[in-house]
C-alpha cells in the first residue's frame, strides 16, 4: 500500500507462533522484508506439513509437534491470536527479555514504514456484532466514494493489505480482544466498542482482563470514541482511555439521543454528535427500514458504524445508501426457508449468551436450537430474559447439560428435547424436533449460545448443516 522501501526488519530473527492463516501471512510477509523467519507450531497433520512445504521454498523455517521451545536467537516473536498468553513459548520469551506481539502490531508498524501518507484506522471490537458492523462500516465508506476495505478479524490478513499495492483512503477495520491483547501501538483515528459480555474468560483469565483487552482499541484515539449507551462498561473504557487531545465520546442508543449521541426517533436514525448546534440540531441518516434485518441489534450495529463513517467526516446520504446496500453474511440472522408455515433462521454466528439473547429478542414464538461448547459460560440470565418466547427448545453439543439446567430453574413449563449424539446426522436430528415442537407462524432458530468444535469445525459449517437439515426437511414435506 505505499511505495516507501522497508529496511527494519532485515536480518532479524523472527519466531512465528502458529501455522494458520495470520500465522502465515506474517512470516511470508517479514520474510520477503527481510528477516530471518521461524514458524512453530504444536500440529503435524499432513495438512501442516503442505503448509510447511510451501513456507520451506520461501526460505522459512518451520517446527512442527513443537509449539513450547523458543529458537534459539529470536530477536521478536509474533503470535497468532489464539494463542493464550500463559502459553510456554511466550514464557520462554519473557525469560529471555523478547517481545511477543501480534499481526495486527506488526501490520500497524508496517503502515508507518511503507507510506508517507498510510490510510487511518476505524476500528471495531465488541463482544458481538463486529464483523456485521465492520462491514456496514466498509459500505457506507464505499457509498461515501472512499476507497476502503474491510479488514482484521475478517477477510485478507491485515498485513497483506497494507502490504498490497492497492491504495486505501481508509480501512474499517474489525479487531477481536485477542488482536488487541497482543498489539500496544495501533492508534485509531476513531474506534467503537459495541458491547461488552463475558466470552474468551478462559483464555482472558478474568471479566477485568477482557475487558481492558477491548478498551485497548480506544488508546491514542484522535477523534472519537465510540459506546454504547445501553452498556455502561463501554462508556467507562472511554472514560479510562488516553485519548489525544481533542478526541471526543460519542454514544449511541436505540431510545432517543442526546447530544454527542446517535440514536433513533420515530423510526428514523438521527445524528446528534456531528452536527453544528448539537444541543438543539439533529441531522436525520437512514430509516430502520434501510437497516437490513432491522432487528434491534443490527440497528445498534448501524448506529455505530454510521457514526465511525460520521466522525470521518462522511456526509448522511452516504450513511443511508450505504445501509440500504449492504447484505449481511451467512450464519448471521440468516433467513433458510419457511416450511409449513414456519420459519427457519440460521444464527450459528451466536456463539455466546450475549450473541443469542440478541438474536432470541427479534423472533417470537421462538423453537431455539441450542448448545456445544460453552467456553466457561452460564445461561441463567440468558434463559430468564428468553423464556418468555420460547416454544420449545432443543439441545445439542458437549454443554447442553448447562443449558438444560438453566431452563429446568427459569423455563420449567418450555418442553426440552436433549439430543444425546454428535454424529453427522445431529443436526438433522434436531430440525427434525424442532419441527415438531413448532406450531404455524412460529421461528426456528438456530442460536447456539455456544462454541461449535466439538461438533463442528467452525460455526460455518454448523450453519451450514442447518441450511442442509432444512432443506431435507422441506423435501421431505413436500
Amino acid at each position: 500500500m505505499g511505495s516507501r522501501q522497508v529496511t527494519s526488519w532485515h536480518g532479524k530473527n523472527i519466531t512465528v507462533a502458529g501455522l494458520g492463516v495470520s500465522g502465515i501471512s506474517a512470516a511470508r510477509a517479514l520474510a520477503g522484508l527481510g528477516a530471518s523467519v521461524t514458524v512453530v507450531d504444536g500440529g503435524d497433520s499432513e495438512g501442516h506439513r503442505a503448509r510447511a512445504a510451501e513456507l520451506g521454498e520461501l526460505g522459512i523455517s518451520v517446527r512442527l509437534a513443537d509449539a513450547e521451545t523458543l529458537p534459539e536467537g529470536t530477536d521478536l516473536v509474533v503470535t497468532s491470536p489464539g494463542w493464550k498468553p500463559d502459553s510456554p513459548l511466550f514464557a520462554a520469551a519473557a525469560a529471555a527479555g523478547v517481545d511477543v506481539v501480534g499481526d495486527v502490531e506488526i501490520a500497524w508498524q508496517l503502515r508507518g514504514e511503507t507510506s508517507e501518507k498510510p490510510a487511518p484506522w476505524l476500528a471495531i471490537t465488541g463482544t458481538n456484532g463486529k464483523t456485521t458492523t465492520t462491514q456496514m462500516l466498509a459500505s457506507i465508506l464505499k457509498a461515501a466514494g472512499l476507497r476502503t476495505a474491510a479488514v482484521g478479524n475478517i477477510g485478507t490478513p491485515i498485513i497483506d493489505v497494507v502490504l498490497g499495492e492497492q491504495q486505501y483512503d481508509v480501512l474499517a477495520v474489525e479487531l477481536s480482544s485477542y488482536q488487541l491483547h497482543w498489539a500496544p501501538s495501533v492508534r485509531a483515528h476513531s474506534a467503537a466498542v459495541l458491547n461488552l459480555a463475558p466470552d474468551h474468560l478462559d483464555w482472558h483469565g478474568s471479566m477485568e482482563a477482557y475487558a481492558a483487552d477491548k478498551g485497548r482499541i480506544y488508546e491514542g484515539n484522535q477523534v472519537a470514541c465510540v459506546y454504547n449507551v445501553a452498556d455502561p462498561a463501554t462508556e467507562k473504557l472511554v472514560e479510562n482511555a488516553d485519548v489525544e487531545e481533542g478526541c471526543r465520546a460519542v454514544g449511541f442508543t436505540l431510545g432517543a439521543p442526546g447530544p454527542s449521541m446517535l440514536g433513533v426517533v420515530d423510526g428514523i436514525l438521527v445524528d446528534r454528535a456531528f452536527v453544528e448546534n448539537r444541543q438543539k440540531n439533529a441531522q436525520e441518516l437512514a430509516q430502520v427500514e434501510d437497516v437490513n434485518p432491522p432487528a434491534p441489534h443490527n440497528i445498534a450495529n448501524a448506529l455505530a458504524a454510521a457514526a465511525l463513517a460520521r466522525a470521518f467526516g462522511v456526509e448522511p446520504r452516504a450513511v443511508r445508501d450505504g445501509l440500504r446496500d449492504f447484505r449481511p453474511d451467512a450464519h448471521r440472522v440468516a433467513y433458510v426457508d419457511e416450511v409449513g408455515e414456519v420459519r427457519y433462521i440460521d444464527d450459528s454466528k451466536a456463539t455466546n449468551t450475549h450473541a443469542a439473547e440478541a438474536s432470541l429478542a427479534a423472533f417470537e414464538p421462538v423453537v431455539w436450537i441450542a448448545g456445544g461448547l460453552a467456553k466457561g459460560a452460564t445461561f441463567d440470565e440468558l434463559v430468564q430474559k428468553s423464556a418468555k418466547r420460547l416454544r420449545g427448545v432443543v439441545l445439542i453439543g458437549a454443554d447442553r447439560a448447562l443449558i438444560a439446567e438453566a431452563l429446568a430453574r427459569h423455563a420449567p413449563e418450555v418442553p426440552v428435547v436433549d439430543l444425546d449424539r454428535t454424529d453427522t446426522g445431529a443436526m438433522l436430528a434436531a430440525v427434525r424436533e424442532a419441527a415438531r415442537l413448532a406450531e404455524p407462524g412460529d421461528t426456528v432458530l438456530l442460536a447456539p449460545a455456544c462454541a461449535s468444535m466439538d461438533m463442528f469445525a467452525n460455526y460455518n459449517k454448523r450453519g451450514d448443516a442447518f441450511a442442509d437439515a432444512v432443506r431435507e426437511l422441506a423435501a421431505e414435506s413436500a
